[in-house]
């Protein structure tokens, strides 16, 4: 088992690599920073220009810069902000537990609502209530999460006032953020455990186990689904990564203060350490939390880490 984490761990390490040099490259492509900070600041000259590059070290060679990045990357120093000279590492640690504990509860959220759906869909298969959850997650799949969210606010805070708009203040905040992705994200999720139980539960194993008498309840949930696991951990761990870096619109939508918000008004203003820093500690966050699912095939399965 020592063997399969770091072979995982060696992989990890080097996707890390090749994102933060692609990334590195392809901001500086962006535009330049210079520029923003001068907007509106008048008569402006190639030698100002010159002046502000080199206090902000953008006079360097690429290759320098990046070597500083990945340098300042292992002691957590991220540099400063070009926009008010803050500390990144501190713009980060404000922003990261906003958006970490958002994905979180979205995910328990379409987990608790679409295991037991997708279950009873497939134990129900081609009755009333497999038809019924088959066509309600249908609908799901065709909200835009951009105007879900904005019929949210117009519903439960504009008309019934029942939630608050926008930021991040205790629980009720966290209601219309989490439902709006948990929609989505199960309308799918049901599907797949469907899919996945209706195979499981053709399997010899299963009917041996109805045919001792065991509960259909340990049928289902002690047998079947365990057995089924696997690709249920897969999709929903690469949902999980897919939801850090694509939570963007909807932290835009509801004002809430995190990575995503961060990286936007970044983009906006060319800020590179910024929005170096946000998508490195994403990428990490997503390279984990894979490297998380790798680990957990072996303990499931231990053909998988024996091979």
């Amino acid at each position: 088992m020592t063997n399969f984490i770091l072979k995982r761990l060696l992989q990890a390490v080097f996707v890390l690599f090749a994102i933060t040099l692609v990334v590195a490259y392809a901001i500086r492509m962006t535009g330049d920073p210079a520029l923003m900070l001068t907007q509106g600041a008048g008569s402006i000259t190639e030698a100002d220009l010159a002046l502000i590059r080199e206090a902000l070290g953008l006079n360097k060679p690429f290759l320098t810069q990046y070597g500083e990045f990945i340098t300042g990357l292992f002691v957590g120093d991220f540099g400063n902000s070009f926009m008010g000279g803050t500390p990144v590492s501190q713009l980060i640690g404000m922003s990261l537990p906003a958006t970490f504990m958002l994905a979180i509860s979205v995910m328990l959220v379409s987990i608790a609502i679409s295991i037991p759906l997708g279950i009873k869909a497939a134990t129900a298969r081609g009755k009333w209530a497999d038809q019924l959850i088959r066509i309600c997650s249908l609908i799901g799949l065709s909200f835009p999460n951009f105007w879900l969210a904005l019929m949210m606010v117009l519903v439960f805070s504009i008309t019934l006032q029942w939630l608050p708009p926008s930021g991040m203040d205790g629980f009720a905040s966290f209601v219309m953020p989490s439902l709006t992705m948990a929609i989505i994200l199960t309308a799918t999720n049901v599907r797949l455990v469907r899919t996945a139980m209706l195979e499981t539960l053709q399997s010899q194993y299963i009917m041996v186990a109805r045919a001792k008498g065991v509960s259909e309840t340990a049928v289902l949930y002690k047998h079947a689904l365990r057995n089924c696991a696997i690709p249920l951990i897969t999709y929903f761990g690469l949902q999980f990564g897919g939801l850090l870096g694509g939570i963007v619109v909807i932290e835009k939508v509801f004002n809430w203060p995190g990575l995503g918000t961060l990286a936007f008004e970044a983009v906006g203003s060319r800020d590179y350490p910024v929005l170096q820093a946000v998508i490195t500690v994403l990428s990490m966050l997503i390279v984990g939390v894979n490297l998380l699912v790798d680990i957990a095939y072996g303990l499931i399965d231990p053909r998988i880490r024996t091979e």
